[in-house]
């Protein structure tokens, strides 16, 4: 391995490294994957030392992340929920930002952590806040790429040039930053993974659980998840703007 080569010891066991260490970063891909890590036998809630700081990055359940925040309050750790905004290319440049839930003295005493990874780092509150606002972001997100590809498949139904269609809705002051950079891979039909579609509908999958949970209507999200639902088998591993030649394609049949 590249990090071994570079003597960068590396741990044996979850145990073994959690055991001797003073911070723990963990981002993982769904609840199931973190439960796993943290709350089973040989997680690392059974040998993380007190007064361990974890910065857990995962994009999960506000449920589970309370969870987890109140296991580490009980075993004197310091945990801190840090959602991740910001797709493959941001990570690459360090532009990310970070949306925080947990407590102040532990948020503040990580800054160098975040100016070393990130743009921009908010603590939203209380244990489960960063998780929480990650999925109000997402939310948007995935309503945002869903009106995009409604729109495209508008303009070339109306046998408007792909490319002045483009062209011309990146110059309008209606796409989010954001979503920009996926009217290019839309022009070049190129979707490779930035931000894979199934985890957006991941993603989608708890933000309607937990607007379900505290009583929150969500018309334009779930419209948008039964689009991203239907659109997993065909475009699940490409990118989270592959919906759109499925919008173009399959949404009206």
């Amino acid at each position: 391995m590249e990090l071994q080569r570079s003597g960068v010891p590396i741990a044996t066991s979850l145990v073994g490294l959690v055991s001797d260490s003073d911070v723990i970063l963990s981002c993982l891909a769904n609840d199931a994957a973190v439960h796993s890590v943290y709350l089973d036998a040989a997680g690392v809630f059974s040998s993380a030392r007190p007064g361990t700081i974890i910065l857990e990055m995962s994009t999960i359940s506000p449920k589970l992340s309370q969870q987890l925040h109140r296991e580490a309050s009980t075993r004197g750790l310091r945990l801190i929920d840090l959602a991740i905004s910001g797709s493959a290319p941001a990570v690459e440049a360090g532009a990310i930002t970070l949306l925080a839930g947990g407590e102040l003295k532990t948020f503040e005493q990580c800054r160098p952590i975040y100016e070393s990874i990130a743009k921009q780092w908010f603590l939203m509150g209380g244990g489960s806040a960063g998780v929480q606002m990650k999925l109000v972001v997402n939310l948007l997100l995935g309503i945002g790429m869903q009106a995009i590809a409604e729109a495209v498949s508008l303009g070339l139904h109306l046998q408007l040039n792909k490319s002045v269609l483009l062209d011309v809705l990146s110059k309008t002051t209606v796409i989010p930053p954001a979503l920009v950079g996926k009217l290019k891979k839309i022009e070049t039909d190129d979707y490779s993974p930035q931000f894979p579609l199934r985890l957006m509908s991941k993603d989608m999958d708890l933000i309607m659980e937990t607007a379900k949970d505290i009583g929150a209507g969500l018309a334009a999200g779930c419209a948008a998840k039964s689009v991203l639902d239907a659109s997993l088998e065909l475009s699940g591993d490409l990118d989270l703007s592959a919906i759109t030649p499925f919008v173009i394609h399959h949404a009206s049949e």
